[in-house]
């Protein structure tokens, strides 16, 4: 099963990916794609010394599949992490 690590950004709270080069982004499509539990393991490693370092939060693997070339997870919340909100911007609190 392939996977990702997403996390929180500390700066500001978005949702990032961790990158093949252990950067975080705000673009899915980014994300190392992690292919079992060995570079899982490695990488969950590596992505909590950024949170020791303040970096990101909340580090977690997500389930994922390539489709026509996209990462999309499996999971709906996750989608809605990746992809955005499911209301329209000048829905949401605070909205001009």
């Amino acid at each position: 099963m392939l996977e990702i690590l997403t996390a929180n950004r500390l700066s500001d709270g978005d949702v990032v990916y961790r990158t093949a080069a252990g950067d975080w982004v705000a673009e899915v499509d980014a994300a190392v794609l992690i292919e079992d539990a060995a570079q899982l393991a490695v990488a969950v490693v590596a992505a909590k010394a950024d949170v020791v370092a303040s970096k990101v939060l909340d580090v977690a693997p997500v389930a994922v599949e390539v489709t026509d070339g996209r990462i999309v997870p499996k999971r709906l919340r996750e989608r809605i992490r990746a992809f955005g909100p499911t209301v329209k911007s000048d829905h949401r609190p605070g909205a001009v």
